[in-house]
């Protein structure tokens, strides 16, 4: 595909965290961009700002006449009336993945999968690549506080970093010079069936690595790398590893290791065992492309994450309110810990919004054991995203089971004043559908 002879393209599901982020790249590059989505969020407000025309009501007479490509996600249904008459009029057509393949396949490029963490992982590979004067481009899967956005663009960029998404076999269209993984817990049983099947996938994506490429892989994981293998975790079994892992006037403290290589020490402001991971991950790439180890570190020192991953949105003596996209049981996990952590003498609130139907009918019981672990729990419904619902699954299925004494279904309509109410110590708000939308509304509300 030549982006030079582009001049207007299409996307059908702007707003998503991935698409607008290759809307924002075309945007930067000069083109003209249009879009639809279903709702308007501020990322969409934003993306307007930026130049691009958005609608939100499914309307062929908004597709300009001279669209050069469609992109679109997996999201859009297939009777949608302009994805339709656009299958009709034999408009060039692209899914979203196979637009990311074709953008990073010419470029060095670092990949980051796994099943939790490609976000945070990705954000700070950029940062650091960044801070230690590298042009990148990168495609990140959230907003990266550092940069205010989910893209990093620089002239005559050396290293293209991206998401290597599983879901619907996504990552199958990239060929990456250096992989990470970061997990393999099930997920997207809808697209799988199983693990195994689920697992199969994330080794034919290794085995797209380049050739001279690498494989950084968590230390649990087993996979068979065809070129280079380094693994990262906790114990001094990997070839990088953290130690000494301790919290000073609200900063982390810990200890980067490789074997017959002095201790980096790092100082930095994100909570969680599993982000003191990532961080290994990230630096594991930082080093194989020549980043110097104190370099590495005053990187991790200025990094601020990415929003909803373990976001503050209040922090006072009397009350923390943290907002975050847990919407796996592992990942509520982690994030409950991370707040155990930090917080280890307060009561811990959790509203949770479950995340498609079928993700909560096939770990209704690891969502239960995971929710457990707080003090208080509020579920809002079921959001459904791309599905349509499953009959006799709701969240007050899944209310049942979490062994907790106070616990409640709320409506979104009610949840500020069920919050409220509860005088929570530390309030996190857990889930990827559209609770992004309250963060706001309850972040005033406790302010008041």
């Amino acid at each position: 595909m030549n982006i030079e002879k582009l001049n207007t393209v299409y996307f059908l599901g702007i707003g998503g965290i991935g698409m607008s982020a290759l809307a924002r790249y075309f945007s930067q590059a000069g083109k003209k961009v249009h879009g639809y989505d279903k709702v308007c969020t501020p990322l969409t407000v934003a993306l307007a700002e930026e130049g691009m025309v958005i609608h939100y009501t499914e309307d062929i007479k908004q597709i300009p006449e001279n669209t050069n490509l469609v992109v679109y996600t997996p999201a859009i249904p297939p009777d949608n009336t302009e994805l339709v008459y656009i299958r009709n009029k034999g408009i060039p057509l692209m899914k979203r993945a196979q637009l990311l393949g074709e953008l990073a396949n010419n470029h060095f490029t670092i990949a980051v999968a796994g099943t939790h963490g490609k976000t945070s992982i990705t954000s700070m590979i950029a940062f650091l690549l960044h801070q230690a004067g590298l042009p990148v481009t990168a495609f990140i899967g959230g907003i990266a506080l550092n940069f205010n956005s989910n893209l990093v663009t620089s002239q005559q960029s050396r290293y293209v970093i991206v998401e290597a998404d599983e879901y619907d076999q996504s990552f199958l269209h990239l060929h990456p010079d250096i992989a990470v993984v970061s997990s393999m817990d099930a997920d997207h049983l809808d697209i799988y069936q199983n693990l195994h099947t689920m697992q199969g996938s994330y080794q034919s994506f290794v085995n797209q690595i380049k050739e001279g490429g690498l494989l950084i892989s968590h230390e649990d994981l087993s996979l068979n790398s065809p070129e280079r293998k380094a693994s990262y975790g906790h114990s001094d079994h990997a070839d990088i590893w953290s130690d000494q892992v301790s919290y000073q006037s609200g900063k982390v403290l810990f200890s980067i290791h490789r074997e017959g290589c002095p201790p980096t020490p790092i100082s930095w402001c994100i909570p969680g065992m599993h982000n003191i991971e990532n961080a290994l991950a990230a630096a594991m790439v930082a080093i194989e492309v020549g980043v110097q180890p104190d370099v590495i570190a005053q990187g991790f020192s200025k990094y601020l994450g990415v929003k909803r991953r373990f976001e503050f949105r209040i922090r006072r003596n009397d009350m923390v309110f943290v907002d975050d996209y847990a919407h796996h049981p592992e990942e509520i996990r982690a994030c409950i810990a991370a707040a155990r952590e930090l917080f280890p003498s307060k009561r811990i609130t959790g509203v949770f919004q479950p995340h498609l139907f079928s993700r909560t009918r096939d770990f209704l019981d690891e969502f239960a054991s995971s929710l457990s672990l707080l003090d208080e729990v509020i579920l809002l419904p079921i959001y459904p995203a791309r599905e349509l619902p499953l009959p006799g699954l709701t969240s007050a299925l899944l209310l049942e089971r979490i062994g907790l004494e106070m616990k409640l279904l709320c409506e979104k309509e009610e949840l500020i004043k069920s919050i409220i109410k509860l005088k929570p110590e530390v309030l996190l708000t857990l889930g990827a559908g559209d609770i992004d939308q309250l963060v706001e509304p309850i972040e005033k509300a406790l302010n008041r």
